[in-house]
């Protein structure tokens, strides 16, 4: 990712796609997906709704510079299911998104050729009933600092429309703020002069 690309296209809410061959059903889910950790459940959960489905394939994206991904083939031939899958993935440019197609086998076999297509147009269908926005990079930083100082702080908050994502004031008061990455350099430099103020980096969302 550039210095100035700091934004990238997700889903909010999880989507449905459908497509039949040959008496196959092959039924793909879109899901928001920030960490590989929600994985295990939602294919259990899938597998829990479709016991009768031979194939559960899955393909997912993540992190803002869309450098992460994994596919899985679930049983099919190698390369037919879960690289369609994200191809699909990359021609829409979006991330931190998981997608499985779940796979009714109908007694006909589809050839390599027919089982490519099948998982990247299910899975093109649940894209296009999804809805694709648009998101900042943007990192979080903790800001410590006196109770004297808050109204500077605030004043900071407010100019550079921050978001405040939790605080806790006493008198050490702590702030966490979410920073577009374009945003970072200025309001890093409006933080260095105001006095008895100290902040640190915590992660990038």
């Amino acid at each position: 990712m550039s210095l100035f690309e700091d934004t990238y296209f997700t889903i909010d809410e999880p989507s449905e796609g459908l497509f039949r061959d040959k008496g196959s059903k092959f039924i793909a889910y879109a899901y928001p997906f920030k960490s590989e950790s929600a994985l295990k459940d939602i294919i259990a959960d899938l597998k829990a709704q479709h016991p009768k489905a031979r194939h559960h394939c899955w393909a997912y994206r993540l992190t803002p510079d869309r450098s992460v991904y994994r596919v899985n083939d679930d049983g099919e031939p190698s390369g037919t299911a879960g690289r369609p899958i994200l191809n699909a993935l990359l021609s829409k440019n979006v991330t931190n998104i998981l997608v499985v197609v779940v796979r009714y086998f109908g007694g006909t076999l589809l050839g390599v050729p027919g089982l490519i297509n099948a998982y990247k147009t299910a899975t093109q269908e649940a894209l296009e009933a999804a809805v694709i926005v648009e998101k900042t990079v943007n990192d979080v930083y903790r800001i410590s600092f006196d109770y004297l100082q808050m109204n500077d702080v605030m004043r900071l908050v407010k100019d550079e429309n921050l978001v405040i994502l939790n605080q806790q004031f006493d008198n050490l008061c702590v702030m966490e703020v979410e920073v577009r990455k374009l945003q970072v350099n200025q309001v890093v430099g409006k933080l260095e002069k105001l006095e008895q103020v100290h902040y640190t980096y915590v992660t990038t969302l």
